[in-house]
């Protein structure tokens, strides 16, 4: 019995300690992320309400693409894996939000990258859903790992102002989409 209270005390220890460093090593992490100025008093966070937290990130052509970039147009912030069954079955239908809507919808899907085997199968990807929408590489997971991305998809929509007006945990389809689209400004 003394064994067993050991060992469980122990494995609490090791999690806390890996919790601990986890958030700590997140927290140096900002040379992929940059922070816009804070002037109208909306936290910035990832919580529906606070004002997303900007990023940079590579596209599949290697250009930096920046989330601020995107002010002015509706957002739907995308985290997926081509190896994730929800996120095969709903890119079909962000590509047709974006293909109908993209002057004013812009969908900019974040690879999961460090959790591909390979980056050249995020390309084979793209390439075989003939997605047109943003694509970028999170290489290392900083990014994902700011906005807490523990469940794939995890979807943000993000109005024009920069603001997440809603989180979605898992895939989507058109009609979830358009009604989060129609709750943003």
């Amino acid at each position: 019995m003394k064994k067993n209270s050991i060992a469980i005390l122990i494995l609490l220890l090791v999690v806390g300690w890996g919790l601990y460093d986890y958030s700590q090593s997140n927290k140096g992490q900002s040379a992929t992320t940059t922070q816009p100025q804070q002037t109208d008093g909306i936290e910035i966070g990832i919580k529906k309400g606070n004002r997303a937290p900007n990023f940079k990130l590579l596209n599949l052509e290697g250009e930096e693409v920046e989330l601020s970039d995107f002010i002015g147009k509706k957002v739907i912030l995308n985290f997926w894996a081509t190896w994730c069954p929800p996120c095969r079955a709903e890119m079909p239908h962000m590509e047709k939000i974006y293909s109908k809507n993209s002057d004013e919808v812009v969908v900019l899907a974040v690879n999961v990258t460090s959790s591909e085997k390979s980056s050249g199968d995020v390309q084979k990807f793209v390439e075989d859903f003939k997605l047109t929408f943003p694509v970028v590489m999170d290489t290392d997971g900083n990014v994902s790992g700011k906005y807490l991305v523990y469940a794939y998809p995890t979807s943000l929509m993000i109005d024009s102002q920069g603001i997440i007006r809603e989180v979605y945990l898992g895939a989507m389809n058109e009609d979830m989409m358009k009604k989060g689209i129609s709750n943003m400004n």
